[in-house]
């Protein structure tokens, strides 16, 4: 039986741009990704995607749009990673790089996904257009997908 370990992933759009950070250290090194991590006992899924965003990239947000939920299972590891992801329209602030994250804007048309998770290019446009969506994403290592499933949903 896996263990689950609750995550958060912040997307800030902008018309046809996202922001996106180069994971410098740590899981995911090396990656563009959102900004998230993990949920800290007494914090709310919500508060722990705002601190998040903050520490990674510098950046407030007023309001949060929560479109997805994916979980994780990496062959071998013991720990199902339950990804709670959600969109900011609109932000205060700077994007600034910090020790972990380096953020760079993106046009939607050049989305760098060779050079990101495996999955984001999969559920990156039910994102993009506000739509809702769940799945789960089996990994062997940290760039074959083995197996995964992912559907639009009306509400999470």
């Amino acid at each position: 039986m896996l263990s689950s370990k609750l995550l958060t992933l912040v997307m800030v759009v902008q018309p046809g741009k996202v922001l996106l950070g180069m994971k410098k250290r740590g899981f995911g090194a090396g990656k563009w990704n959102g900004f998230g991590g993990k949920v800290q006992p007494g914090e709310t899924i919500e508060d722990a995607a705002r601190r998040e965003l903050h520490e990674e990239s510098g950046l407030t947000v007023d309001a949060l749009e929560k479109v997805g939920n994916i979980k994780f299972e990496f062959v071998g590891e013991t720990q199902l990673l339950d990804v709670h992801i959600f969109r900011a329209d609109a932000y205060n602030g700077q994007p600034t790089e910090s020790e972990e994250m380096r953020p760079q804007w993106f046009e939607c048309d050049k989305i760098p996904f060779s050079q990101m998770w495996a999955d984001d290019i999969l559920w990156f446009p039910l994102m993009l257009q506000k739509k809702k969506f769940v799945g789960y994403f089996k990994f062997q290592g940290h760039d074959v997908i083995l197996s995964h499933k992912l559907e639009e949903v009306e509400e999470l």
